[in-house]
């Protein structure tokens, strides 16, 4: 925690009003300023967090399930999500990001009703601060919007406080041709209320309503959010959409100035509340606008590499990592403090926007395409003139990868593993879907059920049929958790996979996806090598220039490699990780 000697609050009041300055020139920035001490409990002196300081190292790895993803009865399912992680991943992983769990209107969660309570049928706080006891908890910050029927709403709808003036209103004449969103729904919704109709703006549906963020007195409900999720063990928070939080007619209302300076805000809150909590953003958006989350190392601690998911699997599908490798050269270093969050797979689909300008429309048709082959999903957004570009691939990971564009074949498994061993060396902190984990596939069921597409990918295990199946030497379900398994535990003792170590892109050709790591004191190199393609591959270890002084081992197959001039021949989809340290 944060409450150390050092600075005074005078010290955090300027802060704090030197964020409020940018974000509400017109306002009483120091009778606001006030009110965000009081709401986060400030008193006394405190330390400041150091800029530059990482959270994490080579052992953090993330799990992400929503509360009630493995169920069993009699139990409410976050005390059996905790069990089961506490059984089966408790000497692997780290950290647990549990999606959603207030009460929710639609949209599995993201439809929030009340943001100070657990949903009933999940748990309660106690099961919550439970988690956080023993895993790095992350939350999400529902902070763009909220559910059309929450409290707050109905208030607004009959002009009562508070909620009257907490959502952003626009006429139906105003020119929003410029906005930029991810669905084809229309914008604002008509609402009648005590004072006639009112238009209210809808990003991204008509049951999630915007909050109007020009009123302070919304930002000030979300800094006691903040305080409070913090009192109940969360450290991580997901600030949820928070891309499109600020609004201005006549621009693409997308990563706004005022919205960059809120990110900033909230990580000078949180910090000095508590020194290693951490903000993620999630900005589902092209790759340039994603990294600017980061700031100057003062905004965002990690950002979702939302680029990762579709390129990786366009990488694995096609045979050819061209893109993804001109991708990993682009990328820029993440400063100490700072780094990326690594997923493959999520609770919602795989993100075709942050590809844009990264892959050719034919090569996302194509892989859109085969995707569709493999029963998955297309999600939609609207363009000018009423055009469609797919926004969004809705499948689960293992389906995804259980074949090529040539068709289904018999490499899912090794596919499947290849791709995840990717993940776990890049630079970042690696982040796995509980379904990916599990090798779960579409289920066609609650797709059925729920109505939207997005459900095909977030089934409801049976824990009794769960651990059956991972009992069940036959299961792919087994073959791929031990595999996965057993890489995040050896990933968790390499220093070269520190999320912040050294990383160098490989030229190796088109079939082969390489990189080198270095730790960051220089103690270990490791060269993750990877045949992406359904075809042996043959490399010549002398093209990767081994420092012929060491001696080099694949730390997954356990051979060693004396001689640094032959060749090795790689199996399909197998990967090496050569290390001079094991």
């Amino acid at each position: 925690m944060s409450r150390r000697s050092g600075h005074d609050l005078s010290y955090i009041r300027e802060r704090i009003e030197s964020h409020l300055s940018v974000i509400y020139p017109q306002h009483d920035v120091a009778a606001v300023a006030g009110k965000c001490i009081t709401a986060m409990g400030f008193r006394g002196s405190y330390r400041t967090p150091e800029q530059y300081s990482n959270h994490w190292d080579q052992a953090d790895v993330m799990v992400i399930s929503y509360g009630d993803s493995i169920l069993e009865d009699a139990e409410k399912p976050l005390r059996t999500l905790h069990k089961f992680l506490d059984k089966y991943l408790s000497d692997a992983i780290t950290g647990v990001h549990i999606l959603p769990f207030y009460p929710f209107s639609s949209d599995d969660g993201f439809a929030v009703l009340n943001y100070r309570q657990v949903n009933e049928s999940l748990g309660d706080w106690d099961d919550i601060a439970a988690l956080g006891a023993d895993y790095k908890l992350m939350a999400d910050l529902v902070i763009n919007h909220c559910s059309a029927r929450s409290g707050w709403f109905e208030n607004f709808k009959q002009r009562k406080h508070p909620g009257a003036d907490y959502f952003y209103e626009a006429g139906p004449a105003t020119d929003l041709s410029a906005v930029v969103r991810p669905r084809t729904s229309e914008l604002l919704k008509e609402v009648d209320t005590l004072d006639g109709k009112r238009y209210v703006w809808c990003t991204f549906g008509h049951d999630q309503v915007d909050f109007d963020f020009s009123n302070p007195e919304v930002l000030l409900e979300f800094v006691k959010i903040v305080r409070f999720y913090l009192d109940n063990g969360v450290q991580i928070f997901r600030l949820d959409a928070v891309a499109f939080l600020w609004k201005q007619p006549g621009t693409s209302c997308l990563n706004l100035p005022q919205t960059h300076e809120i990110v900033r805000l909230f990580r000078t809150l949180v910090e000095h509340y508590r020194t290693d909590a951490i903000l993620i953003t999630e900005t589902n958006i092209p790759n340039r606008e994603n990294l600017s989350y980061f700031g100057n190392s003062n905004e965002a601690h990690l950002v979702y590499n939302f680029s990762l998911p579709p390129l990786l699997l366009n990488t694995l599908v096609s045979g050819d990592c061209s893109h993804l490798k001109s991708w990993l050269m682009s990328m820029p270093p993440a400063q100490a403090g700072t780094t990326y969050f690594n997923f493959i797979a999520s609770h919602d689909g795989i993100g075709l926007r942050p590809v844009e300008g990264l892959m050719e429309d034919a090569d996302v048709d194509a892989l859109v395409a085969a995707m569709e082959e493999y029963g998955g999903k297309v999600s939609w957004r609207t363009l000018d003139k009423g055009l469609r570009r797919p926004y969004e691939i809705n499948i689960s990971l293992f389906d995804a990868l259980s074949g090529t564009l040539k068709g289904k074949d018999d490499w899912a498994v090794e596919r499947f593993v290849c791709a995840h061993t990717i993940l776990l060396a890049l630079e970042g902190i690696p982040a796995f879907y509980i379904h990916s984990l599990l090798a779960t596939t579409n289920d066609y069921e609650r797709l059925e059920h729920a109505g939207h597409n997005r459900a095909i990918n977030r089934r409801q295990w049976q824990l009794t049929e769960l651990e059956s199946e991972l009992a069940d030497t036959g299961s792919h379900h087994r073959q791929v958790f031990l595999r996965l398994n057993s890489l995040i535990k050896l990933r968790a003792r390499q220093a070269a996979f520190h999320p912040n170590a050294t990383q160098f892109a490989l030229h190796l050709g088109t079939e082969i996806f390489g990189f080198w790591r270095q730790s960051l004191n220089r103690s270990q190199g490791l060269f993750a090598i990877n045949n992406i393609s359904d075809q042996p591959q043959t490399i010549s270890l002398a093209d990767i220039n081994l420092v012929e002084m060491d001696e080099w081992r694949d730390l997954i197959s356990g051979e060693s490699y004396p001689d640094l001039k032959q060749q090795v021949e790689l199996q399909p989809y197998q990967s090496l990780w050569l290390s001079n340290r094991f």
